[in-house]
């Protein structure tokens, strides 16, 4: 126990000065957010949204909270209970997918990125239990570091936030962008959970009066309408927006502004900020269900 409390504590200082993609993040989510727009999601949401061009457009503050790899609600659910221990912000934008809400095999294998933050959240904390981890993290301080620790001891080594924008990294122009647009099947298996964490998640929102939008950011693939049914449904159920990018084909004919089908380079993500930046000025996110198509 003294061991794990000692090299526990020791790793506790490495997070609180490493310089890699998330570390700095979950200590400045527990430090306490404070902007007036925050976006939640994954990679998707930390590599496309630049917090500098929404926020001179909007005219308020905004932060990108996105967490690479937090590959479904369960995660952004755990983001939106620690943001909210200190602070109400103005608007949440949830960058949404299929994982939301269809059935994976490993459905909390992400929860451990955020085994730092345990304690700070009651309704945070009730995922561990579901996950089966509480205990373990409970009992060692030491293992509540372990999903990190290398990347966290590397981040003293290389700085990778020197590129940073208020949460956001971009990912680099390599010139590599996908050559062919493939085609993607809907998800169609629900998982109950994962659907009444959703809700969840908006009932949080709407209890503090926070505007919460859906975005779906582009993507170079091709998908049917049906493909964020599901997600399209619950919006118009509780009257929130629904901006969706990817559905309509938006930034199909620029591959370049892509690092790979699923992400946008630094290039893509000035240019799809900036559009989103003028829709959400727009006043589109204050239609019940609203939907972009571009």
């Amino acid at each position: 126990m003294a061991v794990d409390r000692a090299v526990g504590g020791a790793m506790q200082w490495v997070g609180q000065h490493s310089q890699d993609v998330l570390a700095p993040k979950l200590c400045y989510v527990s430090r306490g957010v404070h902007e007036d727009v925050v976006l939640i999601g994954a990679s998707r949401c930390h590599h496309h949204y630049v917090p500098s061009i929404l926020s001179d457009s909007l005219e308020l503050s905004v932060y990108n909270a996105g967490v690479g790899g937090s590959n479904n609600i369960f995660s952004h659910f755990f983001m939106l209970c620690q943001i909210l221990r200190q602070h109400t912000p103005q608007m949440v934008c949830l960058e949404v997918m299929p994982t939301d809400f269809n059935r994976q095999d490993a459905p909390f294998s992400a929860l451990g990125f955020f085994a730092p933050l345990m304690g700070g959240s009651t309704a945070a904390d009730s995922l561990f239990r579901l996950a089966g981890t509480y205990r373990p993290y409970w009992l060692s301080m030491l293992y509540r570091y372990n999903r990190k620790a290398s990347s966290n001891l590397w981040g003293l080594v290389m700085n990778r936030q020197k590129d940073a924008d208020h949460g956001y990294i971009p990912l680099p122009n390599s010139g590599a962008f996908p050559k062919k647009l493939e085609t993607e099947e809907p998800s169609v298996q629900t998982d109950p959970l994962k659907m009444y964490y959703l809700r969840r998640f908006i009932s949080l929102c709407q209890q503090r009066n926070i505007m919460l939008v859906f975005m779906v950011s582009p993507k170079f693939t091709q998908v049917s309408p049906a493909h964020y049914k599901v997600l399209k449904v619950l919006a118009r159920q509780y009257n929130i927006p629904f901006l969706d990018y990817h559905t309509p084909g938006v930034f199909h004919d620029h591959p370049e502004y892509f690092k790979d089908a699923s992400h946008l380079c630094a290039d893509g993500a000035r240019r799809f900020s900036a559009i989103v930046a003028g829709d959400l000025k727009a006043g589109l996110m204050g239609s019940a269900g609203a939907t972009i198509h571009r």
